[in-house]
């Protein structure tokens, strides 16, 4: 891992990253995010766990999935385990930390959203905005990391 990253798909010669490039990024670290946020918020749910615990549930199953989901392409393509476990730190650490700290605070903070039940409206309806916000709010971070050669565009050059 000595080599500089080269320039992600879409980045700009000028060392900005495209809103295309950050959308794609957004998009894979929500797919990873949703996944274990969405198996966190319906375990602690439906065993009645407190807010807490959910959210920690939430938050390591999301990093898990949003890992995950880079670990496996990297690995297809040849990468070591270590290197591969690297890039995906590097990758999305903190595309995942801020997309956490948004969509679980937004839950969080939706009256009752937390106490609803897994058949009811108000648990899905908030679930599905806190994670549409936290994309908002997510894409231009990640936009920021990837024109600085961080993020996603560590390991785009391996996605192909």
């Amino acid at each position: 891992m000595s080599e500089p990253a080269q320039p992600a798909h879409g980045a700009r010669a000028t060392g900005g990253a495209s809103w295309r490039m950050a959308l794609s990024a957004t998009l894979h670290c929500l797919t990873g995010c949703a996944i274990g946020e969405i198996l966190g918020m319906v375990i602690g749910t439906a065993f009645g766990w407190s807010d807490p615990a959910t959210v920690v549930a939430a938050v390591v199953l999301a990093f898990f999935f949003g890992y995950l989901l880079t670990l496996l392409p990297l690995r297809r393509a040849g990468v070591s385990w270590g290197d591969a476990i690297k890039l995906a730190l590097a990758a999305d650490t903190v595309s995942i930390a801020v997309m956490e700290i948004i969509d679980n605070g937004i839950m969080l903070v939706i009256p009752g959203a937390m106490d609803a039940g897994l058949t009811t409206l108000l648990f899905w309806g908030s679930l599905a905005v806190s994670l549409l916000i936290a994309f908002l709010v997510t894409t231009p971070v990640n936009k920021w990391i990837i024109g600085r050669g961080k993020g996603h565009a560590v390991v785009h050059a391996h996605h192909h």
